[in-house]
Order: structure tokens, then sequence, then C-alpha cells
């Protein structure tokens, strides 16, 4: 049974187990909430593993922020939180700008992190499909305009692709200020082509999960390599694996988390 609270500013769903054999925490992406991840938390392969999803502030059903964070400061609340709701380090799942932020919260914060998966995080300019569109506007036409826009395109898109549709929802109720500010800082971050880097330096057991064809693209997959990144490809899906095609999802996240045992 998956419980639902606030807890240290977040909104927080977990699905707790007795004598798990650890933890992992699960990061959202630019627009999303812990809606997407729900299908995987009563997945009866993952049942020895404690899960956590946080909605971040300005997200899904966390409370919009007085001023939007930054993603350094999402992995700064994510770690303060972190250390009330886990007794040991974690395994951090990160989805697309959750690959970002959980990426910042591993360097900044290494003693909260014992694993990382990354799942379609950003790397290059070509991974900013959503996050290029808003941070080509000005903040104040997007928050007056340009969010709007946005969720009719998403609405559209949504009546022939499940994930899309997924999307909308969560995406209809995040702060706009949020999404423009994010956006920006994914934009810049992929642009400079350093995150593979970062990931790489990070001295914990880590993986890329690739959507495959439709998700991360070649060039950043060659980012990863050139990183010396181990990486494995979700064949037949775009940018959330987990809903294109989770059992095959669902196989490749097992077969990290049982070398962690």
């Amino acid at each position: 049974m998956i419980r639902h609270r606030f807890h240290h500013g977040l909104y927080i769903r977990e699905q707790d187990v007795s004598d798990a054999v650890g933890t992992v925490v699960y990061v959202h992406g630019l627009g999303e909430s812990g809606i997407c991840f729900e299908g995987l938390l009563d997945e009866p392969r993952l049942g020895p593993w404690r899960h956590l999803v946080a909605d971040m502030p300005g997200y899904g059903k966390c409370p919009w922020a007085p001023r939007p964070l930054g993603l350094e400061e999402h992995a700064d609340h994510l770690a303060r939180w972190m250390e009330w709701a886990v007794d040991s380090p974690a395994i951090v799942l990160g989805h697309s700008m959750g690959g970002v932020i959980a990426t910042l919260l591993a360097e900044r914060h290494p003693r909260s992190v014992r694993a990382f998966l990354n799942v379609e995080g950003n790397l290059s300019l070509g991974d900013c499909g959503f996050s290029s569109r808003a941070a080509g506007q000005a903040a104040a036409s997007f928050v007056a305009t340009g969010m709007d826009r946005l969720l009719e395109e998403l609405y559209q898109d949504g009546r022939d692709d499940l994930a899309v549709r997924t999307y909308f929802p969560s995406a209809r109720i995040c702060d706009p200020r949020a999404y423009h500010r994010n956006s920006v800082e994914l934009v810049q971050l992929s642009r400079a082509e350093r995150l593979a880097e970062r990931m790489a330096r990070l001295d914990v057991p880590k993986l890329y999960l690739a959507g495959l064809p439709r998700g991360t693209g070649e060039h950043s997959r060659r980012l990863l390599d050139e990183a010396g990144v181990p990486w494995r490809g979700i064949e037949d899906s775009g940018h959330w694996p987990f809903l294109d095609q989770k059992d095959a999802f669902v196989d490749a996240m097992v077969d990290f988390l049982d070398g962690l045992r």
C-alpha cells in the first residue's frame, strides 16, 4: 500500500516494507510529479526495497514556493529531507531533470547517495525537448501565456502517446515560474555538455538508462561512452522508458539493485 504524506516541505509517496534491503529515492523531471513512478512502487520484483517518491517544491502536490527553486536548491532540499527520512545512504533514481538534480545531490551531499540510476537525464541540447521551448521565452511571457500553450500541445500529443498523457496532469498543476527557471538551467547545463563527465566522477555505483530509439539521442550516448559512464538501452521506448516498456525497465532496475545487495 502506498502511503501519502507531507514531510519536511515535500509531498511524499512511500511504499515501505519490513526488513527492507535498502531505500530507493525517486526524483521526477521537469513539470513532472511522483505520479509517473507510481507503477513501480507496487512492482513485486522491487518488493525487497523501500521506495520514497518526492514531489519537489512547485511540482505535483507540493506547495509552490514563494520563489521557484533552482536545481542546486532542489538538491539541497532533498538532502535535508533525506537526513530525516532515510537511515542510511539511498539509491537515487532521477528521471530527466531529476537525473540532473540527482547528479548535483551526489556531488554536494555524497554521504546521502549509495548509488545512482540516471534515467534519460539531460546530457546535451538534444535532450532539452520541453525545456528548450520554455527557456526560449522571457519568464513573464511564459508565465502569462507560454505555459498554457505548452499544456495545449501536451493535451493534443497525449491523445496518441500514453507517456505524454501521463505527463499532462502533473504539468497542469506545476508552477510555471518553476518550469521556466528550471528549464533555463537545464538548457545551460546541457549546452555545456559536462554532465556525463560529472556523472563519471561520482564515486558511487551508477548506470544511465536510455529509451531507444525515441529517447536519449546518439550524441548524448556518445558523451556517456567518452566519459566512461555505463549505460543500458531500453528498446522500443522513448523519454519515459518505465512507462513505455515497464517490464524491460524493471529488468534493468532489478539487475542494478541486485548488484548492490
